[in-house]
């Protein structure tokens, strides 16, 4: 199980030079929410068959779409088994490789939580230093963002073909939120015009030369006089 999600991971970075990466993330006043990701792999599937049609890549087996569609049930059944987790879907396009995952959360402590408990367990690496990386903190007010260690570490075991190639593949994100945004420090982050929510994108190799590049913190009116 571990080989198969490390080359479903591989399969998608790949692809990275046409790939449409969006996490969006809304926090309600009491701290609970819904968290989305989404990836679009359409504008590249004539590539995604050709790959599923290899026996193996990079000396390791290339999952067949049942594979897919098995381990994805996994992990829809282990995360929302999870504390403070629900509402776990994941909508899969199979002509277009268009991916929608969204989930509900009490708080995002367990929120990590529960993703990081997940896949630990399909991945059988309980102690992968990943895993240790806490990308989202939230104190009422104020929330603090960045992008989780795996994809980064990911991103830079690519092959110099492929990291060449990066500039036409786009990550955003995207924060919501129920009060008014006062004011954020990434120089880049856009704010919505109802000023309750708050977009930043860059291309992929962008994100690799500087991983910093989405982080951002974003403070909120207080209703305290």
């Amino acid at each position: 199980m571990k080989k198969n999600f490390i080359i479903l991971f591989a399969l998608i970075l790949s692809l990275s030079s046409c790939i449409e990466i969006m996490d969006d993330l809304t926090i309600h006043a009491d701290g609970s929410g819904t968290f989305r990701y989404n990836i679009n792999l359409s504008s590249n599937k004539i590539k995604v068959n050709s790959i599923l049609a290899l026996d193996s890549l990079d000396g390791q087996k290339v999952p067949k779409i049942e594979d897919i569609k098995e381990k994805i049930q996994q992990f829809i059944k282990t995360l929302e088994s999870q504390n403070g987790i629900s509402n776990v879907k994941i909508e899969e396009n199979y002509t277009d490789f268009i991916f929608k995952f969204s989930c509900d959360f009490t708080n995002v402590i367990l929120l990590q939580e529960g993703i990081k408990i997940t896949i630990s367990s399909l991945t059988k690496e309980k102690n992968a230093s990943e895993l240790n990386h806490n990308w989202i903190t939230w104190d009422g007010t104020k929330l603090t963002r960045s992008i989780p260690t795996i994809t980064l570490n990911k991103v830079k075991e690519l092959k110099q073909s492929e990291i060449d190639q990066l500039k036409l593949g786009t990550y955003t994100s995207i924060s919501r939120f129920d009060k008014t945004v006062e004011k954020f420090v990434n120089p880049s982050a856009i704010l919505s015009k109802n000023r309750q929510a708050v977009m930043v994108k860059t291309d992929t190799y962008s994100l690799k030369e500087n991983p910093s590049i989405l982080e951002n913190v974003i403070y909120l009116i207080s209703n305290k006089n």
